[in-house]
């Protein structure tokens, strides 16, 4: 009979105040001792956004070392798993009590977290370096989306990027946002963006800040509830634009994932006049599921 293994993990959601809302996220708070071709069948088999692995630093000033994966690929960051699993390391004390900044280890580089402490921590990234890329043309987006030119606002879709590159498609409000929707055909049209697409995040701007939505269909996400990684760029992209008009210490929100019923809120905070030193990007993060995974023992 073949031996296994157990592995804890949590299930939180992320970006949200309450359970079964803002985007789920699973955290193996020890994934050592599993392969890449293992970590990539767990996070198919739990088939959330994405599942991260802890794993220890390479460097001593780092906290933990951070493997991320979609159902589909591994990612070099990512936003929500970034704010969650810090949420997690807090609970599980891996975070002394007495620190409020640390920093996680990605493949995309150091990433520093900041614990706004309160009833409840409010858990900030700081965004990597934030790249814009080529234009789209306006019709062709809006074909792409179900829309048509003139629901789109008169500002060009762009590649943006920090570490994931999406495109960014300007609508004119909330009601445009809800009606968006693509498949894998239609991402498709931007075959030649270099580099392609993570997703296409099209969103609106409100009194908050934005009303969102991210469509990844190519990478087994019909749509995504929250996504952090695209929210830095989002802020750079409204402020080019001047879609916002912050100023150092300013801040404002995203809402995404409330046409799916996943009602997500993403903090922005920018540092420094149009965000110079840097935006940061937080929220809140609600426990849910507490678990473990048994898999054969030479895994």
């Amino acid at each position: 009979m073949n031996s296994t293994k157990k592995y804890q993990y949590q299930v939180v959601d992320v970006f949200t105040e309450l359970p079964l809302e803002g985007n789920p996220l699973a955290v193996f708070v020890d994934g050592s001792g599993l392969d890449s071709g293992t970590m990539q069948g767990i996070a198919r088999e739990l088939n959330l956004s994405e599942t991260v692995f802890v794993l220890p630093p390479t460097e001593r000033r780092f906290l933990a070392r951070l493997r991320i994966f979609t159902p589909r690929q591994e990612l070099a960051f990512a936003g929500h798993p970034t704010v969650g699993t810090s949420f997690v390391l807090l609970q599980n004390r891996i975070v002394p009590s007495d620190v409020d900044h640390f920093v996680l280890e990605e493949k995309i580089g150091p990433v520093p977290v900041r614990v706004e402490r309160g009833e409840r921590p409010l858990i900030w990234l700081t965004t990597p370096p934030i790249e814009s890329g080529q234009t789209f043309d306006r019709e062709l987006c809006a074909r792409m989306l179900g829309l048509i030119g003139g629901d789109l606002l008169d500002c060009e879709p762009q590649l943006v990027s920090a570490g994931n590159p999406f495109i960014f498609v300007a609508v004119k409000n909330k009601e445009t946002v809800d009606r968006a929707g693509m498949d894998v055909s239609s991402i498709r049209m931007l075959n030649d963006a270099n580099p392609h697409p993570n997703g296409v995040f099209v969103f609106a701007p409100t009194h908050e800040g934005a009303y969102s939505r991210m469509f990844a269909p190519e990478h087994g996400i019909t749509e995504d509830p929250a996504t952090g990684s695209a929210t830095g760029p989002l802020a750079a992209y409204m402020i080019r634009h001047k879609l916002i008009s912050p100023t150092d210490g300013s801040r404002f929100i995203s809402e995404q994932g409330t046409k799916m019923k996943r009602r997500s809120i993403l903090h922005v905070q920018i540092r420094g006049e149009g965000g110079a030193n840097g935006i940061e990007v937080g929220g809140y993060v609600t426990p849910l599921v507490w678990a473990e995974m048994h898999l054969p023992a030479l895994v």
